[in-house]
């Protein structure tokens, strides 16, 4: 068993290089021939063509057929809870902390958000039956909140509750622009009920969120910072990297220094060597952060910082309902669409 895990750890890591070595030369391709205005177009284009994509129902099809052969599988640790145990347990193993999602969103009928309760409960005894070192990220929009947001905020409080009794912590993720307020609203109302397991995320590609931040920090929030994954309009977000970029440094040293806990959720080197630097000088100690990534991406880098003592949590989703989370993972990295494609020519 271990020496499979092994040869799995090192397929993953030689995988990460090569994704890694193709972002390098497309960036150097791009650079060479286009101006960097135009290069940074170009890379706006093929990630909005990919997430525009996810609504094409001929791709969806296609993906949702093939999308674990050709590549998703890489993201996603299984389809099951069963087959997503045994890919945590081994992330413990490695020194790495994690979180999990049961996959979906955007449910709108009564009975399937609350089935949707019921399996975070069960997931949540799973863990504590398993003693990994996990916790839980949610969608709002998995729980009913487009049917209301009391009934969202219902099934969270019940699923908070039932972490809360097995010492656990759940992470209400957030989703598109549209969604922050009720989101923010909901964790708020969470908050001042006294529930202290309870996080949520901002997005530093919003023009919003330093408001947003100054309006959570007499709550002492946790809270996990993300660049963001959602096509949104230039009216309410960013439309260049370099200002996300910005924005993120920005919003990571005001919550390193002012708010209970800090998720750091990022791959970027260049950022989390900002963060390292920015901790030490300031005297920010490790309990009070730590790093996010995803699973099956920068797998030696989630390693190595752990090895040096730094708190890395890996998130880990898996369930059938995977559509929609490849498609951003795709359009997050040219690197990965090549993938996609690779296995597509293999397959």
């Amino acid at each position: 068993m271990r020496q499979n895990l092994d040869v799995g750890d090192r397929l993953a890591a030689a995988s990460d290089r090569a994704a890694r070595a193709v972002d390098r030369a497309i960036e150097a391709t791009i650079a060479a021939n286009l101006p960097n205005r135009a290069g940074a177009a170009l890379n706006g284009f093929f990630r909005s063509g990919i997430l525009m994509a996810t609504q094409n129902p001929v791709i969806s099809r296609l993906v949702r057929r093939f999308g674990m052969r050709l590549g998703a599988s890489r993201f996603v640790a299984g389809e099951t809870l069963d087959q997503a145990v045994p890919v945590l347990r081994r992330l413990n193993e490695q020194g790495l902390l994690t979180n999990t999602t049961l996959l979906g969103e955007g449910v709108r009928d009564r009975a399937t958000a609350l089935r949707v309760v019921d399996e975070y409960c069960r997931i949540l005894d799973r863990i504590a039956a398993e003693r990994l070192q996990t916790n839980v990220a949610l969608k709002l929009t998995h729980l009913g909140l487009d049917l209301g947001e009391d009934f969202a905020l219902d099934n969270v409080r019940q699923i908070v509750r039932h972490a809360a009794g097995h010492g656990n912590f759940i992470r209400i993720d957030m989703e598109e622009s549209a969604r922050v307020d009720p989101t923010l609203r909901i964790y708020r109302r969470l908050r001042e009920a006294g529930h202290d397991n309870v996080g949520t995320v901002l997005q530093s590609m919003l023009y919003r969120t330093p408001r947003d931040l100054e309006d959570l920090l007499p709550l002492r929030p946790n809270l996990r910072l993300v660049k963001g994954a959602y096509l949104e309009p230039a009216s309410v977000a960013y439309p260049k990297k370099a200002d996300v970029d910005r924005a993120y440094r920005e919003l990571a040293e005001r919550m390193l220094l002012n708010i209970g806990y800090t998720a750091i959720a990022t791959h970027d080197e260049r950022l989390i060597a900002h963060v390292l630097k920015f901790t030490i000088d300031h005297h920010i100690g490790d309990d009070r952060f730590e790093f996010q990534m995803l699973y099956g991406i920068r797998p030696q880098l989630q390693i190595g910082l752990a090895e040096r003592g730094h708190r890395v949590r890996v998130a880990t989703p898996f369930g059938d309902e995977w559509y929609y989370f490849f498609m951003r993972r795709l359009a997050e990295r040219p690197a990965n669409l090549f993938f996609l494609a690779r296995n597509l020519v293999k397959g």
